[in-house]
């Protein structure tokens, strides 16, 4: 009881901004950037990453921090963060005799079907994979904690982890302006994709949320005291397995109480690959994330750009030049190893990433209507969330979390309080057709009863002579793979430092559609000039990514960052 007693009176000086007056304004006190000795926790919300580091502080490893956060960010992000989605865990133990990777992505319901988003012609109906009911693969959130927890926690006590996010979720909390303007923005949405009154739309449903306002969610704090009490069976049986069938009833959904019993999370074998003396450990399919990763990087390290200038054309023209190739590989050969036989020997052999590179002219782009995937001998949201977190030994855990699109399917579970996701858009729908995110798929990521579909998530972890180094994530969609590939390389290459690398700007590109993306300070107007000169159709593109990282400098210490790109992202340590 002692600890629930310290943790109140911690979370009571976290909320001190309009817990008994909700029009108070909440200032909180938001890190981009911290040097700390012992341990760090970097999250989209600077609550989350306050409540993993006080577990750390509390004895606990990076594992239980994971955990903590992830339910807390369930409540106080909830565009992103969830129980009612999944994601990937990438973790590796500071002695470096444990290197794991946990896939709780989401899976298709037992009645899902190929053509399940297709009209009597054959052409995919619109909204039928983002929006509402039919688009929520069965949530695997709430089991990948658990098994993270039965397996590597430290602490041993389920209820401590999950206490902070039950009293977020009953006193409620004070949104900032972000989260104002997107609970203002998707209003129409959760409307239109709910069967009863949604905690995300005031009662009067023409008033707009306000940056101070009180958040609380009442429902969701009693389905979370079910997964406190009763563990994972407090959430895939009993009471809320039962809310979520009824749901999925109303609304046209396919996931029943069976699939939710029948839902387990996997822990698979990771990827490792070596860039220039450092080992990469990444996460295998169903994420697209690893081999993506390990082939850029296969392709760009026989060149020695990082003499070239940091984004200069030559830069982005080497890196775009090996995305296309990438990218149109994913489109083919990726998909659910468990439903599909998945090349991966082939896609990561070095003589084949070479040979796929081989044809790049250094000169002039190679239009993506001329490349196509490559041959082997045999067939085989942009709202995600990421977490990045190192302990006190060492223990590092990379955290990749989704619903896909903004708030999901923007449809939340009546009585139970929590969103779905729409992952099944991860599908493809139909070959050649984009989802989402403009990604292309084919018959490896076809719809399947039971099958996970495609993902970008990348948790990575890199290491040094046997030594932790990096601790490497982000939200985007297709965009993860190649923010994290640039951010590697920044620091490998460019030599910055972490802070310089993850806040510097980024760029884009995924064969298709066949374009570049470029941030607003990505490029000079004459390399942009020049770019085009050589065959590159240049766009502009806001922002790419939230990236969440940790690097262990020289001198032993943990440097911390929260991207700057998004307002609440915040780095704790100490």
């Amino acid at each position: 009881m002692r600890i629930y007693m310290i943790f109140t009176l911690a979370l009571c000086l976290f909320l001190p901004f309009g817990c008994k007056n909700p029009s108070q304004v909440a200032d909180y006190t938001i890190q981009k950037s911290i040097i700390a000795k012992n341990a760090v926790v970097s999250t989209a919300h600077p609550l989350a990453s306050e409540i993993g580091l006080q577990v750390v502080k509390d004895g606990g490893n990076a594992i239980d921090a994971a955990i903590a956060v992830q339910f807390a960010l369930a409540v106080v992000y909830p565009v992103a963060g969830n129980i009612g989605g999944g994601g990937f865990l990438t973790y590796r133990s500071g002695d470096g005799k444990i290197s794991v990777c946990l896939d709780f992505r989401e899976k298709a319901p037992a009645k899902a079907h190929r053509d399940m988003y297709l009209d009597a012609e054959g052409n995919v109906l619109s909204g039928k994979s983002t929006d509402g009911h039919l688009a929520a693969g069965v949530p695997g959130s709430v089991d990948g904690c658990w098994q993270m927890f039965q397996k590597y926690s430290k602490l041993k006590n389920w209820k401590r982890l999950l206490e902070p996010a039950v009293l977020l979720a009953e006193n409620g909390f004070c949104i900032t302006q972000s989260e104002a303007d997107g609970l203002n923005e998707y209003r129409a949405g959760f409307v239109k994709n709910n069967t009863t009154p949604c905690v995300f739309v005031k009662k009067d449903t023409l008033a707009k949320w306000k940056k101070g306002d009180l958040l609380q969610q009442k429902d969701l704090a009693v389905t979370l005291r079910a997964i406190r009490d009763r563990g994972r069976d407090g959430f895939y049986k009993g009471k809320v397995a039962t809310l979520l069938a009824a749901e999925m009833k109303r609304g046209g959904g396919l996931i029943n109480e069976e699939d939710l019993a029948n839902y387990q999370a996997i822990w698979r074998e990771p990827l490792r690959g070596n860039y220039r003396g450092h080992e990469i450990i990444s996460m295998p399919p169903p994420s697209s994330g690893g081999i993506a990763l390990f082939q850029l990087l296969g392709m760009v390290e026989p060149f020695d750009f990082g003499h070239y200038g940091f984004h200069s054309p030559e830069h982005i023209h080497l890196f775009v030049e090996a995305e296309r190739r990438v990218y149109a590989d994913r489109a083919k050969h990726l998909g659910d190893a468990d439903f599909y036989q998945v090349p991966v020997h082939e896609l990561l052999d070095s003589q084949y990433i070479l040979r796929r590179f081989s044809n790049f002219d250094p000169s002039k782009a190679t239009p993506s209507s001329a490349i196509e995937a490559g041959v082997f001998a045999r067939k085989e949201s942009p709202q995600t969330t990421h977490f990045s977190i190192v302990d006190t030994k060492g223990n590092a855990a990379a955290v990749t979390t989704t619903l896909n699109a903004g708030y999901g399917s923007m449809t939340v579970v009546g009585g139970a309080g929590f969103l779905l996701n729409n992952e099944m858009d991860d599908f493809s729908a139909k070959p050649g057709v984009p989802n989402l995110y403009g990604a292309l798929g084919g018959e490896a990521n076809a719809i399947q009863a039971g099958k996970r579909p495609l993902s970008s998530m990348t948790p990575t972890i890199v290491t040094k002579d046997g030594q932790l180094y990096m601790v490497l994530g982000t939200p985007g969609g297709t965009t993860i793979i190649t923010s994290v590939f640039q951010v590697l390389t920044n620091v490998v290459d460019f030599k910055m430092s972490m802070t310089e690398a993850t806040h510097a700007p980024r760029f884009h590109s995924q064969w298709s559609p066949d374009e570049v993306y470029l941030e607003k300070n990505a490029a000079s107007a004459e390399t942009r000039e020049k770019l085009k000169k050589m065959g590159h159709k240049v766009a502009g593109w806001p922002e790419i990514g939230q990236f969440e990282s940790i690097m262990r400098r020289k001198d032993g210490k943990l440097e911390g960052v929260a991207d700057k790109r998004a307002k609440d992202d915040s780095v704790s340590g100490y």
